[in-house]
């Protein structure tokens, strides 16, 4: 199928013209003054991020958060209600607490307080948590990130007309931060009628650029690189870091004529082929008629039982089949490897079946790499990409960890980690520890124990723990935290390979018996309410990374198992490594690409 245009002309924005919500400037003091006086509704950062989408016609022919018509045919349909394609729910969940009825006028605002929007409320309606995930992520696995999300989110849905009267500020990479009329703009300047768009949320590598060259060459247009700075895949490279990379390779490798660098402030789903789907409607918003569709385009990863949540291939097969509808044209990403031998790349079915091939996955630039303090080689990234990297990912021993101690009350959490806390320090890292009785103390103080308080409670902790980990300390967590949900929700705010979860498997029984203050009898007396494993359930980790018998072994011996599993995924040096570390200066890193594979 062919999209090709007028070189002079790009295609229409889905629906035929940008949806605009902002107020005009000559009316925007009127409104301002207006909305002080209105009651308000604070949004999440995932709702802000859709707000200024909404704003600029980045979801077009969506103009609100989605009412219940619209918000039920996309699950069931991944249509409007007025039957124009949008696969992903836009909504503004909100919870029963806030005092809100229909026809009533709110401002909203974002965590800083500061006035984003109003809105006329003329919808209000419940949502099934269930019902959306499966429907939209095909699963109910909290180990989503967007399913462990939603367990926070409010159960009711709020919609009605939006009169923005300021975008998001955002200070970092102004000059890059386009609208979708502005790119529009910038892409009729570069002067290609043909665009191709580059969805991505990770750095660019070699097999990227020529990816993204041949597929610019092979439509005859231009190139939007168009990377993701809203929310993306939780652990992934921070966006600060990514777009230095994309200004370098830009300005340096590709065709200034055949190429137009701009952010896109979305709020990813990891929906997978869904989430394809969307981002090509999107990118038509921006002015985009092709879209380079990768494998395992958006995924999360693989859920609690190891197994990746969508095939390969899901989501170019899903924008295919509405490529024509869409108008969007598919360009699949196609595996290249390296041939050192020519120091070209090639397409993996088009090598000869004897040549010497070279490529590193993902892992292996973390793993390898990264997390070893090695400079990527230059056939795989370009130099300034390789030393951007350097720059902001210390080696392994030197990033932040959460170590999350899981069980009942009794079962050992606090005491495993107080020795383990010695054994860390004497290792030369820097330990904090976060006691859940503690955090109640001084973080949590007043909140009760129903399940909405003891997720807030986990959250806080969360929260702190995820910050500890960003500045490369070791947090060690001892908290019941009963609930599967909320502790996936925790291993997305810190990020899944910096999040190790240690399930302290003590029998009920076992604990009642180390009960030296009475708690469980409390409890089983009536004289407690909602205690864990008696009148309140506790869900089990179903794939922890650790699971500690307290029964068998002492808590020295589990502190000491927490430390090899440290060990052996390169948080925490031996003794051995430590001592050659200080005395024996760092050779130059060589590699024969011969040995990556042949």
């Amino acid at each position: 199928m062919s999209f090709a245009l007028n070189e002079t002309k790009l295609i229409e924005p889905f629906g035929g013209s940008l949806v605009n919500l902002c107020v005009p400037s000559q009316e925007l003091q009127e409104f301002k003054t207006h909305a002080t006086h209105l009651p308000s509704v604070q949004l999440a950062e995932r709702s802000v991020c859709d707000l200024e989408l909404l704003a600029t016609g980045g979801f077009s022919p969506l103009d609100r958060f989605m009412g219940q018509a619209d918000y039920a045919r996309v699950l069931d349909d991944m249509r409007l209600a007025n039957g124009c394609i949008f696969p992903i729910p836009i909504t503004l969940p909100v919870e029963r607490s806030v005092s809100l009825r229909l026809g009533q006028e709110i401002a909203l605002r974002n965590a800083k307080n500061e006035l984003l929007a109003t809105m006329l409320v003329n919808e209000i309606y419940e949502w099934d948590l269930k019902e959306t995930a499966r429907k939209v992520f095909g699963t109910t696995d909290p180990r989503h990130p967007l399913v462990a999300e939603m367990h926070r989110w409010g159960p009711l849905n709020i919609s009605g007309p939006l009169r923005v009267l300021q975008l998001p500020r955002r200070y970092d990479f102004r000059e890059l931060r386009l609208t979708p009329a502005e790119t529009r703009a910038r892409l009729r300047e570069v002067g290609h009628g043909n665009v191709v768009a580059f969805q991505t949320r990770n750095p660019l590598h070699r097999v990227h650029e020529e990816l993204t060259k041949r597929a610019t060459q092979q439509v005859n247009g231009a190139l939007l690189l168009h990377p993701v700075v809203g929310m993306t895949k939780p652990g992934d490279v921070d966006h600060y870091t990514r777009v230095r990379t994309y200004k370098a390779l830009a300005s340096r490798y590709y065709d200034s004529s055949r190429i137009l660098l701009a952010l896109l402030p979305l709020a990813m789903r990891l929906a997978g082929p869904r989430e394809a789907l969307w981002h090509a409607l999107i990118r038509r918003n921006f002015g985009a008629n092709y879209l380079i569709v990768g494998r395992d385009h958006a995924s999360p990863g693989n859920d609690s039982d190891g197994k990746p949540f969508y095939g390969p291939y899901d989501a170019q097969e899903l924008v295919q089949s509405f490529s024509g509808e869409l108008g969007v044209g598919v360009i699949p990403f196609r595996e290249l490897v390296y041939l050192p031998d020519e120091e070209r790349y090639e397409e993996i079915v088009k090598v000869p079946t004897h040549a010497r091939t070279a490529s590193i996955s993902g892992t292996q630039v973390r793993e390898q790499y990264l997390n070893n303090g090695k400079r990527l080689p230059a056939w795989f990234t370009r130099p300034e990409v390789a030393a951007i990297l350097g720059e902001s990912y210390p080696p392994r021993h030197r990033q932040g960890v959460c170590i999350w101690f899981t069980g009942l009350s009794g079962a050992g959490k606090s005491t495993t980690a107080e020795v383990l806390t010695t054994l860390l320090l004497e290792r030369g890292r820097q330990v904090t520890v976060l006691d859940g009785d503690v955090v109640r103390t001084h973080l949590s103080k007043g909140l009760g124990f129903g399940k909405q308080d003891r997720d807030v409670n986990i959250r806080r902790i969360g929260f702190v723990g995820a910050e500890i980990v960003r500045h490369g300390g070791i947090v060690l967590c001892a908290a019941v935290s009963p609930y599967r949900a909320t502790r996936n929700d925790v291993r997305n705010m810190v990020g899944g390979d910096h999040f190790i979860e240690v399930y302290v498997n003590t029998p009920l029984e076992v604990c009642e018996q180390r009960d030296v203050k009475g708690m469980y009898a409390q409890a089983r007396r009536g004289e407690i309410k909602d205690f864990t494993g008696i009148d309140d359930p506790y869900e089990p980790p179903e794939n922890a990374e650790l699971s500690l018998d307290t029964v068998s072994h002492s808590p020295e011996e589990n502190a000491r198992l927490i430390l090899e599993y440290l060990s052996q995924k390169g948080f925490v040096r031996s003794e051995a490594a430590m001592f050659d570390a200080l005395e024996m200066p760092q050779p130059a890193m060589t590699m024969d690409v011969a040995q990556l594979s042949v």
